[in-house]
């Protein structure tokens, strides 16, 4: 038996979980992973964060306070570990959104590596320091418990050079310039969950504040939304997505500077930018009816969605599949039907009432494309790579 402690740390929040493995050091199979809790702290930095913890079997535990910082949202979840009469973790696992050129494959957390991935922070600078930090406090806790990091590129590093490739000279590529796409455990664990095979030429579709897609066929993944950064791609809760360079040079030319602009692309763009309400797609969807600018924020988040799975569907040479995962895609049925009601000339046909309910799946019998809801596991992902990586010999 073996317990492996989560972590996945973004710049204002921290969400981790717990998973044991009753086969320590192995492949998992049948009835060898039991997820022990999991949990979030959610608006760090401001008066009003708040700790919750979901254990099974147990009543769930919460707590609003003041987290300074990452630090302290760690210190909160070790001081409950503690008081929570729970094994300490065998392992820690954490999510790294970008591993920069070089790393992929998860990786066994040694100083070396820390230092090659301060060294990448310019291709994800609001979130690598994050991580990082979070990968530090923990080594000063806990120091005698290894570590090992999941990049969340790694599910997309064989991207054909079609796809990988943006249209700037080769010297440009060749400093790491490309597309590397994210959300990468979230799709490993549709394609294990679902399995490869009963995909088939699938669109994977994780909607949430951070958004993108993937083109998967046999499990192998030929394109996706998000390019160099995590801002690419579809509109997102508060990230533009993908823009005309030359708005960013007028931009620049008019009096921004690059903090602010990137700022700009990152905090108050998107469905918050685009409402001036909120980054929330439950809020926008209430407030449909009395605004036209929530309105508006809604269809245009439903209509590149549309165009992103038709424009997979091309990289597939068809579309058999279609699945809904993250937060919006998971829980938001309106932006589903949506989504699909533009989508009937490839043969996809929604069941409404299914679509409601919250059913698995989602599509009527008729339909060519089968259209699923999956609720994803990032971390159960994380868990069993670093259950491999530093205890398999």
């Amino acid at each position: 038996m073996g317990v492996v402690l989560c972590i996945n740390s973004g710049s204002s929040s921290l969400k981790f979980s717990a998973v044991r493995f009753s086969n320590f050091g192995s492949a998992s199979g049948a009835g060898s992973e039991e997820k022990i809790f999991e949990g979030a702290v959610e608006n760090i930095g401001t008066a009003q964060a708040r700790i919750r913890v979901q254990q099974k079997a147990r009543p769930d535990w919460e707590q609003t306070r003041t987290f300074a910082d990452i630090a302290a949202a760690l210190e909160a979840l070790l001081s409950w570990l503690q008081q929570s009469a729970l094994p300490p973790p065998d392992a820690i696992g954490h999510r790294l959104v970008h591993g920069g050129p070089n790393y992929f494959l998860p990786q066994r957390v040694r100083p070396q590596l820390l230092a090659s991935l301060r060294e990448v922070i310019p291709f994800a600078p609001l979130h690598l320091p994050a991580e990082l930090s979070a990968i530090e406090i923990m080594s000063d806790r806990l120091p005698d418990t290894p570590q090992g990091v999941c990049f969340d590129t790694a599910f997309h590093r064989n991207l054909p050079a079609v796809a990988q490739r943006f249209a700037l000279p080769r010297a440009v590529y060749e400093s790491g310039v490309k597309r590397y796409g994210f959300h990468g455990l979230s799709y490993e664990y549709l394609v294990q969950h679902l399995g490869a095979k009963a995909l088939g030429k699938a669109v994977l579709a994780h909607l949430g504040n951070g958004s993108s897609m993937a083109a998967v066929d046999n499990g192998i993944c030929l394109d996706t939304t998000m390019g160099l950064s995590p801002t690419g791609g579809l509109m997102m809760g508060t990230r533009s997505g993908d823009l005309d360079p030359g708005v960013l040079i007028y931009l620049l030319r008019t009096g921004k500077n690059l903090n602010a602009l990137e700022h700009l692309v990152n905090r108050e763009a998107g469905l918050l930018g685009v409402s001036g309400i909120s980054a929330d797609m439950q809020v926008l969807i209430e407030s449909e009816a009395s605004d036209p600018n929530a309105k508006l924020a809604v269809e245009m988040f439903c209509y590149q969605a549309a165009k992103a799975v038709a424009s997979l569907a091309v990289s597939l040479g068809g579309l058999e599949t279609l699945v809904f995962t993250g937060g919006i895609g998971e829980h938001a049925s309106a932006v589903r039907e949506l989504i699909c009601q533009r989508l009937g000339f490839l043969g996809l046909k929604l069941d409404s009432q299914r679509n409601v309910a919250g059913d698995d799946l989602v599509n009527t019998k008729d339909s060519r494309v089968a259209v699923k809801v999956v609720r994803t596991d990032e971390d159960l992902m994380i868990a069993r790579h670093v259950n491999q990586l530093l205890f398999t010999a």
